[in-house]
C-alpha cells in the first residue's frame, strides 16, 4: 500500500468516525508478512464481518402446526393474515441482526415463489388469490432498509414425485436458478443437512433413501449458485463456503478454529474445527429463538430470553462464528410481540456495550514491531485492513495498552487479520493492578473475534496480550476494551393462544427419575434425562394441573441438544385422573418423525376430557440409546 493510499484510508475512519491510530509515516512499508496456512476468499472474508444476522423459517408449517411438513399440505392453508415484511424487517435489525435468510422452500416442498415448477407452491394458497410473492416482499423490504437478504432452499423435497431419481436434482437447479436471478443480490444461500425419508412423493407415500453427496453433486450445485451469486456465500456441504457447527444450541466450540480437513463434514469436528485444517471453511452458529423452528403459539412461554441471547452471543460470535438466530412470523405474518421485545433488548445492549471502544486514547506499544504499516497503534484505529505484526522470527510477542487513568471495562475484544490465515494459537490477556500482573483469560485461538467477559469491571493502568503459541508472526487487527450493558428485562408471557396452558401452575407428583420439574420449567435447554426404558421398566411422569381441566391433549418437546448418549421416547401412552387415583385411558400411539425433527409433538385426544393430573409412560426410545431425554411438557384445551 502506498503512503497515499494509506492516508487515504486514515482519512476515511475519521470521516466514518474512528479514531486515527498513527499518522503517516515518512519512508517504504515493511514487508507484510507471508500468509499462513488455509486462508479465507474474499467472499469469506466479507462474510465473516457479519457476525450475526436472522434466519425467517415462514411457511405452511406455520398453519400446520408442524416442524416439517409431509408434502401432502393443500397449499390453500398457507394464508398469512397481515402479512408485513418491513415489520420482519425492523425486528430483525432492532435485534442487531445484519442481514436476513428465509425459507423459500422447506422440507415439505411447498415454494413460497410464484414459481411455474411445481403447483406446490403460493400460486394455488390463499394468500392475496394466489398472486402473492413472499420471497419478493421480503428481498424489497430488505432492500428498503439496505439488509442483505439471501435464501434458504430445502435439497429434500417430501412432495416432489421425482425426489430421489435424476430428474428431481435438474428441478432442483432450476429452482436455485430462479431464486438465483429473480430476486437481486443474495449474501448468503443455505442447503439443509436433511435428505431423505418418508413423504407423500407425489402420492407414492413411501420412503426413500438416497447418498446425498452423490446425489446431488454438491460441486456443481455450489459453482451454479457461485457462477449466479458470485458473493453469495453457501452452507453446509464439502465444498461450500461456510460449515455447520454441529448443533442447533446456538453454541460454538470452545475454540472454533475456521479450518477444517479436506473431506466430507464430520459432527465431531464441525463443533471445534481442526487446528491447520487444509481448507478454510469457518462455521455459522444456527439456532432458535424458540424452541422450534417454526412458530407455534405454545412455545410463545418459551422464548429465549435477552440474557440467554446475549449468552448465545458470547458462545458463538463471541468465539468467531456467525450466528445466525431464527426468528419466525406468526400466522398473521408477522414477528409475534414478546419476541420483538425480546429482540430489542438483546439488540440494544449488544448496540450500547459495544458502541464505544474504551481503549480509544489509549497508547500501545509492543514487545516486537515488523515497522512502518504494522505499528502497535494499528490494533486501535477500528480498520478492518490494518493490523500490527512482529517480525516473521517472533512468533511470541507482547502487545501493550498504556490506559488513561480511570478507564474501566469488563468485556474484552481481540481481532486476527484473518486474510493472513489464523496465526495465533494460544494466548493470555493480563492486566496491571496495584502494579501487578494478573491473568484475566488464556485461551486457544482469536481469529475473526473472541470476546472475553470478566466477572465484574476492573480499572487497570496497562492491559497487554500475551501471544503463547503460533506457528508463524501473529497479525493482530483489534485489542478493544468494553463496558457491559445488561439487557432490559422482559417479562415471560403464558401465550398468545387462550387455549394454551400455562404448566407455572402444574407439578410433578411422581416420576421414574429425579429431575423431572425440569419438564415444566418453560425452558427447553433444560432436560429430563433417565436411564432408556426397558421391557416392564418403562419410563414415567405424573403431573398435577393444579386444578380440574378440560384437557384437550399434551405436547411433548425432545431435547434439540446434540445427545450422542440419548433419545427422545419412541411412543406414549397417557391417562387422566380426578383424583390420582383412578385412572382412564386419554391416548396412546407413536410419536411422528422425532428422533431426527426434534420438533414439539402435540397430541390430541379423541374428546376433551376432565382431568386433575395426567400421566405420561414411555415404553421405549426413539432409537437405540442409553438414555431417555424430554425438554418439555404442556398441554391445551378445545377451542371454541
Amino acid at each position: 500500500m502506498t503512503e497515499f493510499s494509506r492516508r487515504s484510508l486514515i482519512a476515511t475512519g475519521l470521516a466514518a468516525g474512528a479514531v486515527p491510530a498513527v499518522p503517516a509515516i515518512a519512508g517504504a512499508r515493511s514487508p507484510a508478512p507471508k500468509p499462513f496456512g488455509a486462508l479465507p476468499s474474499p467472499r469469506q472474508w466479507r462474510w465473516h464481518g457479519r457476525e450475526q444476522y436472522a434466519f425467517v423459517h415462514f411457511s405452511i408449517n406455520t398453519f400446520t402446526d408442524k416442524e416439517w411438513g409431509y408434502g401432502d399440505e393443500d397449499p390453500k392453508l398457507f394464508n398469512p393474515g397481515d402479512f408485513d415484511a418491513d415489520q420482519i424487517v425492523a425486528a430483525a435489525k432492532a435485534g442487531g441482526l445484519a442481514g436476513l435468510i428465509l425459507t423459500a422452500k422447506h422440507h415439505d416442498g411447498f415454494c413460497l415463489w410464484p414459481t411455474r415448477l411445481t403447483e406446490h407452491c403460493i400460486r394455488n394458497s390463499a394468500y392475496k388469490a394466489g398472486q402473492g410473492d413472499i420471497v419478493r416482499e421480503m428481498a424489497d423490504a430488505c432492500r428498503r432498509a439496505r439488509l442483505p437478504f439471501g435464501l434458504y432452499l430445502s435439497p429434500w423435497d417430501r412432495n416432489h414425485a421425482d425426489y430421489g431419481r435424476p430428474a428431481y436434482v435438474d428441478y432442483y437447479r432450476a429452482q436455485l436458478t430462479e431464486l438465483c436471478t429473480r430476486y437481486g443480490a443474495l449474501f448468503e444461500v443455505w442447503f439443509d443437512g436433511a435428505n431423505g425419508g418418508d413423504g407423500y412423493y407425489g402420492g407414492a407415500r413411501e420412503t426413500r433413501k438416497i447418498d446425498a453427496p452423490r446425489y446431488y453433486d454438491w460441486p456443481s450445485i455450489v459453482a451454479l449458485v457461485h457462477k449466479l451469486q458470485p458473493d453469495a456465500c453457501t452452507f453446509d456441504p464439502l465444498g461450500a463456503d461456510i460449515r455447520w457447527v454441529g448443533n442447533e444450541d446456538g453454541v460454538a466450540g470452545d475454540p472454533c478454529w475456521p479450518t477444517m480437513p479436506n473431506e466430507p463434514y464430520d459432527q465431531k469436528n464441525g463443533n471445534a474445527g481442526v487446528r491447520g485444517g487444509a481448507i478454510w471453511w469457518p462455521a455459522e452458529t444456527d439456532v432458535s429463538i424458540r424452541p422450534g423452528w417454526f412458530y407455534h403459539a405454545d412455545e410463545d412461554s418459551k422464548v429465549k430470553s435477552p440474557e440467554r441471547l446475549i449468552r448465545l452471543y458470547d458462545e458463538s460470535v463471541g468465539r468467531g462464528t456467525n450466528l445466525n438466530l431464527n426468528i419466525p412470523p406468526d400466522r398473521r405474518g408477522r414477528i409475534p410481540d414478546q419476541d420483538v421485545r425480546i429482540l430489542k433488548s438483546f439488540g440494544d445492549a449488544v448496540r450500547a456495550t459495544f458502541a464505544r471502544d474504551l481503549a480509544q486514547g489509549a497508547v500501545a506499544h509492543a514487545s516486537h514491531s515488523r515497522g512502518p504499516g504494522f505499528e502497535p497503534a494499528r490494533v486501535l484505529d477500528g480498520d478492518r485492513e490494518s493490523y500490527w505484526a512482529s517480525p516473521d522470527g517472533v512468533v511470541s510477542p507482547t502487545l501493550t495498552l498504556d490506559l488513561k487513568p480511570g478507564t474501566r471495562f469488563d468485556v474484552i475484544r481481540l481481532r486476527e487479520y484473518l486474510p493472513l490465515g489464523v496465526r495465533v494459537t494460544r494466548f493470555a490477556v493480563d492486566a496491571e493492578i496495584d502494579g501487578a500482573w494478573r491473568t484475566l483469560a488464556e485461551h486457544d485461538c482469536i481469529s475473526a473475534q473472541r470476546v472475553i467477559r470478566l466477572g465484574a469491571p476492573i480499572a487497570p493502568r496497562r492491559v497487554r496480550l500475551r501471544v503463547l503459541d503460533a506457528p508463524a508472526c501473529p497479525a493482530i487487527g483489534e485489542f478493544a476494551l468494553f463496558r457491559a450493558v445488561a439487557p432490559v428485562p422482559v417479562p415471560a408471557i403464558v401465550s398468545s393462544d387462550p387455549n394454551v396452558l400455562d404448566v407455572a401452575k402444574w407439578k410433578i407428583v411422581s416420576a421414574s427419575a429425579p429431575g423431572a420439574e425440569r419438564l415444566l420449567d418453560n425452558d427447553a435447554a433444560t432436560i429430563w434425562v433417565q436411564a432408556s426404558p426397558a421391557p416392564g421398566v418403562p419410563a414415567r411422569v405424573t403431573i398435577d394441573l393444579g386444578e380440574d381441566t378440560n384437557l384437550a391433549g399434551f405436547s411433548l418437546t425432545p431435547s434439540r441438544q446434540v445427545m450422542t448418549d440419548a433419545a427422545p421416547p419412541k411412543g406414549y401412552m397417557a391417562e387422566t385422573s380426578l383424583d390420582n387415583t383412578n385412572w382412564e385411558p386419554a391416548a396412546a400411539g407413536e410419536f411422528a418423525n422425532i428422533a431426527y425433527a426434534l420438533s414439539t409433538q402435540r397430541i390430541a385426544f379423541a374428546r376433551t376430557r376432565r382431568a386433575r393430573y395426567l400421566r405420561l409412560t414411555f415404553a421405549e426410545a426413539a432409537v437405540p440409546a442409553a438414555k431417555l431425554a424430554v425438554a418439555g411438557i404442556g398441554g391445551f384445551v378445545a377451542r371454541p
